[in-house]
């Protein structure tokens, strides 16, 4: 991967390693939260549930990659399922406490990269909000070598670019905070589409797709599909 790559990946495993620990515990339980974050939350709940509606409801002796997971609401859910999981994130502390969180599930938690293809292939691939912090460059990269190590599909999300959110993201960084989250990169998804096409993806094909919008949690789920 490129320099590029590897230097925001050590950014954000600052972030949640040094900053964001304790909000993300609370965004992620059923504590109250402000209002702002409370958009979030329900949003982030509505695009678990829109990826968990695209996998198999029994994948018993199916492997599953969750390609930063947090907290480990997805890993568990998918877990429920009968799924053998692989959840890995860059910051060793959420690791810990997804794995607190998930008890005796069959989940294998690791922090470190996604990409590291010493875990082997997978049935499926989730990444849910975990490349959209990478260049436009730096995701097809990342989401062509996941495509190569798995067997059906690969569910992902990315930030669709729109005048409003191009605006917040600007605004953003005239008034820089020393908690904020590495900046996220917004994506044209007619872009998109066009990379995700060619030697890299051969025997795959891009098929559902949802947008969520909830407050200040605007994605869009992707499924790369194998043909």
């Amino acid at each position: 991967m490129s320099v590029t790559y590897e230097h925001r990946r050590g950014e954000i495993e600052t972030y949640f390693d040094r900053t964001a620990l304790a909000a993300w515990e609370k965004l992620t339980s059923t504590a109250p939260v402000s209002g702002i974050r409370a958009t979030v939350r329900a949003g982030r709940d509505s695009m678990r549930g829109t990826l968990l509606s695209w996998l198999p409801a029994d994948m018993t002796g199916m492997r599953l990659l969750d390609a930063g997971c947090g907290t480990g609401a997805l890993a568990m859910a998918v877990a429920a399922r009968g799924a053998e999981v692989v959840a890995i994130d860059l910051s060793p502390q959420l690791v810990a406490l997804a794995a607190q969180r998930a008890g005796g599930a069959n989940i294998t938690f690791s922090s470190g990269d996604m990409l590291d293809e010493s875990h082997g292939r997978f049935d499926y691939v989730v990444c849910m909000d975990s490349i959209i912090h990478y260049s436009a460059a730096d995701a097809q990269s990342a989401l062509a070598r996941l495509v190569g190590r798995t067997e059906r599909a690969v569910l992902f999300t990315f930030a669709p670019f729109t005048p409003l959110l191009g605006t917040m993201l600007t605004v953003g960084k005239m008034f820089p905070r020393g908690d904020k989250s590495p900046a996220i990169e917004p994506q044209s998804e007619r872009a998109l589409r066009r990379r995700l096409t060619g030697a890299a993806f051969d025997g795959f094909a891009l098929a559902r797709a949802q947008r969520i919008k909830s407050g200040f949690y605007f994605s869009q789920a992707m499924e790369l599909k194998k043909c």
